[in-house]
């Protein structure tokens, strides 16, 4: 047997690395992780921890404007000081990540690794060998290939903006668009969102998209669609959005057209990896057509979605396999996806769209009548529950302030398809939204 550095070496440290690399040492295996940036990736630095810290003040002025008249004035956002707390919140993320990995001996190797054969890593000139190979390096923002395109900006870009311009213009219809339009909005931005199609939020209940979007309309956002942007150009100290039919004028540009997975200059070629534009091609063990090289996170070409809960789904699994735990393939759960919009929407498991083209039973609630979301005045919610023919919980969407919690709450009963004497030994804690949820089912 060859004599390598290490048992797994991973390339990135997001959560498609730590979250099985750190146990996976634990176990008394020899791991080394590359890393050319933030230790963490995305999720913790330029991502999901930094959002929802700039989105916590958002859903505070929501709750308060509803209130009022129990609650006495207005509330407004100091963007200023929002950014800079969303900096104290994340800013020790990668030493304590760090940490952790140290703590089990993992090597942190700093630098930019390339294959040079299917065993071998050159990070920064240095060889480092291993008996397996961990491709995980996420995703980087998507550019529109434009004239002007440099005049744009991208998410991390958004999060890191300690002034906010008075008049932002959104490029897109996914997460990233809606999500960061309804924070500038709140914080008091002019927001314009134009998209190149007619769907917003293309794989939510259309029904729900069309109430998130009719509440932001009412705050003030304008939303241009079925439009083409063709270039961007300067305006002196601002900047022009040229669109078939029409220009925006505006003081700053966020391109939120989507995500690339990170597959060049990684050398993949070289070792012959097989790989498309939507990333690192893959089996039902997260092996590649190489077969000591696998693959974790957003960098998989798969048709589930590219969120931390996948990724730190699969490092798990990859670390179960190494550490001999297994030899099955992997067995993905439901996995639940949130827009963290004001409301909310959340759904998993089979779509209400699938539900009715297949004839499964479907149960919707309108929220507001619900004498718990009273408490709190919610105007806007709704859910679907959809049973299959044995009556089993196998899918939701929810819209409302409190989607993400609720959905969080049904997952078991949809995961592990729990029978009706099973649901009954689940006594939850009253009155709490988990109990609310749990008593629409």
């Amino acid at each position: 047997m060859a004599n390598y550095d290490y048992d797994v070496l991973y390339i990135g440290s997001g959560h498609g690395t730590f979250d099985g690399a750190i146990p996976l040492a634990a176990r008394g295996k020899k791991v080394g992780v590359i890393e050319s940036g933030l230790i963490g990736g995305t999720c913790p630095n330029r991502g999901c921890n930094a959002k929802i810290t700039l989105d916590a003040p958002v859903a505070l002025t929501r709750l308060t404007e509803k209130m009022q008249g129990i609650v006495n004035g207005d509330l407004a956002i100091n963007w200023t000081a929002n950014e800079k707390h969303k900096q104290e919140v994340i800013e020790g993320l990668p030493d304590m990540i760090g940490g952790l990995m140290k703590s089990v001996n993992i090597d942190i190797i700093k630098g930019h690794g390339t294959f040079q054969d299917a065993h071998t890593v050159v990070v920064d000139g240095d060889a480092k060998t291993a008996e397996n190979i961990v491709i995980s390096t996420g995703q980087h923002p998507h550019r529109l290939d434009i004239p002007g395109t440099e005049l744009a900006h991208d998410s991390a870009d958004f999060m890191n903006l300690t002034h906010l311009p008075a008049n932002i213009t959104i490029i897109g219809a996914g997460y990233i668009s809606m999500e960061f339009a309804t924070i500038a909005n709140a914080a008091g931005a002019k927001v314009t969102v134009i998209t190149h199609g007619d769907k917003i939020l293309r794989k939510f209940y259309q029904p729900y998209v069309d109430q998130i979007v009719a509440d932001l309309k009412s705050r003030g956002v304008d939303f241009i669609s079925n439009a083409k942007v063709t270039s961007f150009e300067e305006d002196g100290s601002n900047f022009i959005v040229n669109y078939d039919g029409g220009q925006v004028k505006t003081n700053w540009i966020l391109d939120a057209t989507g995500r690339v997975p990170n597959v060049d200059d990684v050398g993949l070629d070289k070792v012959g990896v097989d790989y498309s534009e939507k990333g690192i091609k893959v089996n039902d063990h997260l092996k590649t057509n190489i077969d000591n090289i696998y693959a974790s996170g957003d960098v998989i070409d798969k048709d589930q979605p590219k969120l931390t809960p996948t990724a730190i789904f699969e490092s798990t699994y990859l670390m179960h396999t190494f550490a001999g735990d297994t030899t099955d393939p992997i067995d993905y759960p439901e996995i639940p996806s949130v827009v963290f919009t004001s409301p909310r929407i959340a759904k998993v498991g089979v779509s209400v769209e699938d539900a009715k083209k297949n004839g499964l039973n479907t149960k919707e609630n309108h929220l507001p009548n619900d004498w718990y979301r009273q408490v709190t005045k919610e105007e806007i919610g709704d859910n679907t529950l959809v049973y299959d023919k044995q009556n089993h919980l196998v899918g939701a969407t929810e819209i409302s302030d409190q989607a993400e919690d609720a959905i969080n709450a049904l997952l078991p009963a949809i995961v592990f398809k729990f029978e009706p004497a099973q649901l009954e030994r689940l006594v939850t804690l009253f009155p709490t939204i988990a109990a609310d949820a749990w008593g629409q089912i």
